[in-house]
């Protein structure tokens, strides 16, 4: 009788430091526990030491970290027709521990699965070209879209990047094309630019030395200095009229 007695004592001994041990929970300081109490919402506990009431509350375990998820490489299509593969990364977290447990079932996989499709309904509205150039447009305008969308899971969606937008290799040698077209428009365009104001000023010169014969006169005799300089050729100019006509005018005034 003493040895059963004993041993039903172990037992219960064991039994109850099981049930002690079941109870107590300990959560770190950036997690929640969502605690239910026969089936219905009870209270968010935590962090720290959590005791709960064995078979009659159940808890379920959260993180409030930054999540950092990759977004699968989609394929979109463009509003000008061009087909890419984009993608990107996401980042968010959890503001209520509640609503991710209650309202949505694996509130990791709805996230990166909404993330997906508003991803490519959000590109799908724009061109290559802004693809391309307006990255940090549509990173913001996705964010909201999915912020406001995950707002009810109780998830706080922080920022998304995209990452990589790649192309095939034909619509790569057309933007190559592209681009070289470009840069020879703006190198006419400034060209053309550079042409016309060339042209204003000689006309303004051209003008003031109209206006000046002296002036003309000392362009022509700078000139000559600079054609004199090289040594090794030979250079016949005719002499201007306006250099030689006071002489002309001075020789024939002393003969008459």
């Amino acid at each position: 009788m003493f040895n059963g007695f004993g041993i039903a004592f172990i037992l219960l001994l064991i039994l109850l430091l099981f049930v002690v041990a079941s109870s107590l929970r300990v959560l770190r300081e950036y997690e929640r526990g969502v605690v239910f109490q026969l089936g219905r919402f009870w209270k968010v506990k935590g962090p720290g030491l959590v005791i709960l009431i064995p078979v009659i509350q159940q808890m379920v375990k959260v993180s409030l970290r930054l999540v950092v998820m990759d977004i699968p490489s989609q394929d979109v299509i463009t509003r000008d027709n061009v087909s890419v593969k984009v993608n990107a990364v996401l980042y968010f977290r959890v503001v209520d521990s509640a609503k991710a447990v209650i309202q949505v079932e694996h509130f990791l996989e709805a996230t990166s699965q909404l993330a997906q499709t508003t991803l490519r309904a959000v590109l799908g509205k724009h061109e290559l070209d802004d693809l391309l150039s307006e990255r940090d447009r549509l990173n913001l305008d996705v964010q909201k879209i999915l912020d406001a969308q995950t707002d009810a899971w109780g998830i706080k969606v922080t920022n998304v990047e995209i990452k990589h937008v790649d192309l095939n290799d034909t619509m790569i040698r057309a933007i190559a094309r592209q681009a070289e077209a470009e840069r020879e428009r703006r190198a006419k365009v400034i060209h053309a630019e550079g042409e016309l104001q060339a042209s204003h000023k000689l006309a303004e010169a051209a003008e003031i030395l109209g206006r000046q014969p002296q002036a003309l006169q000392l362009r022509y005799l700078e000139t000559l200095t600079v054609i004199a300089a090289d040594k090794n050729s030979t250079i016949v100019f005719p002499l201007p009229l306006d250099i030689i006509g006071p002489l002309l005018q001075a020789l024939n005034a002393k003969k008459g």
